[in-house]
């Protein structure tokens, strides 16, 4: 395995993005799973998360090699303080939390705990942040997804049955000081102030 980064999205990778998170929703597509829409996201879901600087890459750092050639990213995550209001109430205390988003693993890279990774720098983050929770929303038909965060250490908090959102499946995890190391985090100058 190459070695590989973490690092903000900038204005640069929207398509590479796009792209990534599009053969991703394919892929969910291929197996019966609707959580996100066919063909993908088009930029204006995505330009924000770049502008608001919570887009996060991993790369395969060959990239750094030649940077005029166009190597897509091998992984995608948005981590913000964003709780969906339509999911998430006052009670949940949603200020509490980060919440993950647009979490993709490249399919070359998969199975490979690349996303078990990019969970674990999100729960150390929102730590880090002095957050209690790490949280995010799924498919609520898809019991292999769910299946996936339990394994992970989310406890399901309840299923929002909204008939316009296909995700709706609320699952937290405490948030905990998590040594990461699948990836180099180009980040962290940037979390500690450097």
């Amino acid at each position: 395995m190459h070695p590989l980064a973490l690092r903000r999205a900038d204005r640069s990778d929207l398509q590479g993005v796009l792209t990534l998170l599009a053969d991703t929703a394919e892929w969910l597509h291929s197996k019966g799973v609707s959580q996100w829409p066919r063909g993908g996201f088009g930029p204006e879901r995505i330009e924000p998360l770049i502008e608001e600087r919570v887009l996060y890459l991993l790369d395969d750092e060959l990239r750094y090699l030649d940077p005029d050639e166009d190597v897509p990213p091998v992984a995608t995550i948005a981590l913000d303080d964003h709780a969906d209001p339509e999911f998430w109430t006052p009670a949940d205390d949603p200020g509490a939390a980060l919440y993950v988003h647009k979490l993709a693993v490249a399919r070359p890279w998969a199975g490979t705990g690349l996303g078990d990774a990019l969970l674990d720098w999100a729960g150390a983050t929102a730590w880090a942040s002095g957050r209690r929770w790490l949280r995010l929303d799924c498919a609520k038909r898809n019991p292999g997804l769910q299946d996936y965060y339990r394994r992970r250490g989310f406890h399901h908090v309840r299923t929002a049955d909204l008939p316009h959102r296909a995700s709706g499946a609320l699952f937290q995890r405490p948030a905990e000081d998590t040594l990461v190391t699948a990836f180099r985090d180009l980040t962290l100058p940037e979390l500690i102030g450097a």
